[in-house]
């Protein structure tokens, strides 16, 4: 599992369940209203960061979040969406490129800009599973909306839904809240603006996942305003670890849950530790060697089918 480490330029002020946050040692230069992002190999689930992490699995997140940054940029055809990426080098005295990304960490960091960032989680739901089927089993709803009755794990809804979540600090779970509460917190404006970018991306994303047959179930973004009070795409994005892919054709023709949703995310992690933890009590167990390969596949499959690398 990758730690904070000590990189020369940069400072470590935080780390998240997977990411690790570094600011300029310098004040000013070039390097001013940046932030060093580094994807670890630590892999999390319940809220609990787990060992041990998944050998290259910091690179596959930021490869892949990149892909989806340029795609997002207009790649794909549609609008530009704009994310916190920032040139990721410089020109020196001599007129030439250099890096500022540390040798360390190059292929698993991003130079973003900083951001303020938005205090919810904001996620889309296209098929009905996890904490979501939970709650239409017992309530009929999914964070306060209302389905159709005779729904199923696993079916796809009638259309997206986006239902946010508050943002927890570590060690804490998330809280699903309903649009209403998301208003509260960043006002009516705001969360219009944050649900209706968040559908459009995930339909841009779930057309792109189709047609190299693949699903994207549910999947989670992070906003931040830039200086300009521009809504910016901020942190990952629709990576393995933060959506649901499952294979389109296991789902046409499966029978039951585990066959439909055939997984190219953490949801193997997730299942054996739902099972071999099921008091969510103490210090999670360490993963077992099988479970961390069979991830480690299925983060490279998912990464080779959609980009056709």
């Amino acid at each position: 599992m990758t730690d904070p480490q000590n990189l020369p330029g940069w400072n470590h002020v935080y780390s998240g369940k997977v990411r690790d946050l570094y600011a300029p040692e310098a004040a000013g230069g070039e390097q001013a209203g940046r932030m060093l992002v580094v994807a670890s190999d630590r892999i999390s689930a319940f809220d609990h960061v787990l060992s041990p992490g998944i050998d290259g699995k910091g690179e596959l997140l930021t490869t892949l979040s990149l892909w989806w940054f340029d795609r997002l940029a207009g790649a794909d055809g549609g609008r530009r969406i704009p994310n916190h990426l920032a040139a990721d080098h410089v020109l020196d005295a001599a007129g030439d490129a250099r890096s500022v990304i540390p040798d360390a960490v190059v292929g698993r960091a991003m130079i973003v800009r900083n951001l303020d960032m938005q205090p919810i989680e904001c996620v889309v739901r296209g098929y009905l599973t996890g904490s979501g089927w939970a709650e239409y089993r017992e309530q009929g709803t999914v964070c306060g909306i209302r389905l159709v009755d005779g729904l199923d794990n696993g079916d796809r809804l009638p259309e997206p839904i986006f239902t946010p979540a508050y943002k927890a600090p570590l060690g804490e779970h998330d809280e699903n809240i309903t649009f209403d509460r998301a208003a509260e917190l960043v006002g009516a404006e705001r969360a219009a603006e944050l649900r209706d970018l968040s559908l459009e991306i995930y339909a841009r994303a779930a057309a792109t996942a189709e047609a190299r047959g693949l699903i994207l179930a549910d999947t989670k973004f992070e906003f931040g305003l830039d200086d300009d009070g521009v809504m910016t795409l901020a942190d990952e994005v629709l990576t393995p670890d933060s959506s649901r892919y499952w294979d389109a054709a296991s789902w046409r023709t499966g029978t039951t849950p585990a066959e439909r949703m055939a997984s190219f995310d953490k949801q193997i992690v997730r299942d054996w530790l739902a099972a071999a933890w099921p008091s969510r009590e103490g210090e999670p167990p360490a993963l077992p060697a099988e479970v961390v390969a069979r991830a480690a596949d299925r983060y490279r499959e998912l990464l080779e089918r959609l980009t056709g690398d």
